[in-house]
């Protein structure tokens, strides 16, 4: 006959039922037990000290664990155990093979076994029919087979300072604009006192879906939880670690500018957010399933629903209140205020600046001076400005500019390289006049054109004759080539080369009578054209 434990209320009353002086079999009867059971427990608690004339009293808590301790251990040899356990216990290294893998007697590795297929193998190994029950108990108590470990529960936090963030997949909903169905993702916000809850739709995991849910979710909760405790979504934690992990940087300014801290959970831990990790089961199976949406956006108006109605009005299965009751009461007027504007979501990068003083954000051009060069510079953008660090000293603002679009500021160039990049004009006819009057008069003529910033290589090598020659020399020549209406850089040249800056300039003979003309001369109006000339042919 197989053994059966009796309760601590059992003992007790055998026990009682012996100082009232009844007999064994009728106290076997009463407290449904057999007769050499209520031996054992008399036998053991007269052992203990237990007399028939000193009343009920004696029926203590100490004196019943003594009792059923007594009983325990000296009830069966073995510890209790039958035959079918010690049969376990003699082919525990090839069970504990078969269910792990590991390596045979030959040396070769095993595949791992269920345990229905064990049953099997052990029967063909000692032709005993080993029950399913017997032997999962003794692989959870010998081997460690799936034991359910300990755990303890967390106190809860106080009102408003806590908010748990998990990701759940819903299932498959329609997407109207690409005629075909894709997979419907759901960012479940959970305020771990009042278990108040809100649901985000989106088919994105990416950052910019991620900060839209938070912002719905403030709106919802009219207000900002302390903490925020999310999973290790990839938009979030760029590196997940137990104790240090990295998070991006785009989100972390978010939770700065909207005062909240980040908890990240650890990486395979959900019971480091159980508040949250239940409800991703209870939204997908009492919102999501056998519901018809039309699209994404009557989803997310129903979702929303939801939440007041079904899940904020239901009875909490721990807190045993209605969750919606409990933040309005307790929650909500504790919360940090709600943000008033959308957040202006920024874009960060790390761009390497091009050997044109560029780098690339978004599609458009931004200049960087030209001691960075080569590197590698990190870069933040929102919708006004586009900020350029390195090694965290900010270098350069530019305003943002479109796709395609550039802005260059001239001070980032070389300084001689900066005018000509810029075509300034101005500034190049500035530098002319620095070296001398008649530089500055000869650059202004070289420019006198329907598109100046074709001559400005003109320019440009006008000053580097004032480099070579000296700006006296260069002065004068300029100064005589404007007297002869001469503008040709290669005249100029031609006569720093031959020191002709300084000669008079010739003047025109007068008039006289006496000279006779040439015998072959002809008028200039015959070379005119339509007088007649060869020209005209």
């Amino acid at each position: 006959m197989a053994f059966r434990e009796v309760s601590v209320i059992g003992v007790k009353e055998i026990l009682r039922l012996w100082l009232m002086r009844r007999g064994v079999r009728t106290i076997a009867q009463l407290a449904q037990v057999d007769p050499k059971t209520v031996r054992r427990y008399v036998a053991a608690a007269q052992a203990s000290g237990l007399c028939p004339g000193d009343g009920e009293d004696q029926l203590t808590d100490e004196l019943i664990a003594v009792v059923v301790d007594a009983v325990k251990v000296g009830r069966r040899p073995g510890d209790g155990r039958g035959r079918t356990w010690q049969l376990l216990e003699d082919n525990k290294d090839f069970i504990e093979s078969k269910l792990k893998g590991k390596s045979n007697e030959n040396g070769k590795s095993n595949d791992k076994v269920k345990l229905t297929k064990i049953v099997t193998l052990l029967y063909r190994r000692t032709g005993e029919k080993i029950p399913y029950r017997t032997l999962h108990r003794f692989c959870v108590a010998e081997l460690g087979y799936r034991r359910t470990e300990t755990t303890v529960r967390v106190d809860d936090c106080d009102p408003g300072h806590e908010l748990q963030v998990d990701f759940g997949r819903m299932g498959l909903l329609l997407d109207p604009g690409l005629a075909r169905r894709r997979v419907l993702w759901a960012l479940i916000f959970t305020g771990v006192y009042s278990r108040h809850m809100f649901v985000w739709l989106t088919h994105s995991q990416k950052l910019n879906a991620v900060i839209d849910a938070f912002e719905e979710a403030w709106t919802f909760f009219d207000g900002v939880f302390r903490v925020v405790i999310p999973d290790n979504i990839k938009a979030i934690v760029d590196h997940a670690d137990a104790t240090d992990p990295r998070l991006n940087d785009a989100f972390y300014e978010y939770a700065q500018e909207r005062g909240f801290v980040i908890d990240p959970t650890r990486v395979r831990h959900p019971k480091d957010k159980p508040r949250v990790e239940r409800t991703v089961s209870y939204t997908r199976e009492s919102f999501f399933k056998g519901e018809d949406f039309k699209d994404l956006a009557d989803a997310q108006l129903r979702a929303r629903q939801w939440c007041l109605d079904d899940a904020g009005l239901r009875i909490h299965g721990t807190t045993k209140a209605r969750p919606l009751e409990v933040f309005q009461t307790e929650e909500h007027p504790v919360l940090l205020p709600a943000p008033q504007t959308r957040y202006d979501l920024p874009h960060y990068c790390n761009p390497k600046v091009h050997p044109d003083h560029h780098i690339a954000v978004l599609n458009a051009l931004y200049s960087v001076p030209t001691a960075f060069v080569g590197k590698h510079v990190k870069v933040r953008a929102d919708s006004h400005l586009v900020k350029v660090f390195h090694q965290g000293e900010l270098i350069k603002v530019h305003p943002r500019k479109p796709v395609g679009g550039r802005s260059t500021d001239a001070d980032d160039y070389p300084e001689d390289k900066r005018i000509y990049a810029t075509r300034d004009l101005a500034r190049l006819l500035g530098v002319a006049r620095s070296y001398g009057e008649g530089i500055g008069n000869y650059a202004e003529r070289l420019l006198d054109n329907p598109l100046p910033w074709t001559k400005m290589r003109q320019v440009y090598r006008l000053l580097g004759l004032a480099r070579r020659y000296g700006a006296a020399r260069v002065d004068d020549a300029c100064a005589r080539s404007l007297e002869l209406d001469v503008v040709d850089m290669t005249r100029v040249e031609r006569m720093l080369e031959r020191a002709l800056e300084n000669d008079p300039v010739p003047q025109e003979p007068a008039a006289n009578d006496n000279v006779v003309p040439l015998r072959f001369a002809r008028p200039a109006n015959d070379f005119k054209p339509g007088q007649g000339g060869r020209d005209d042919k």
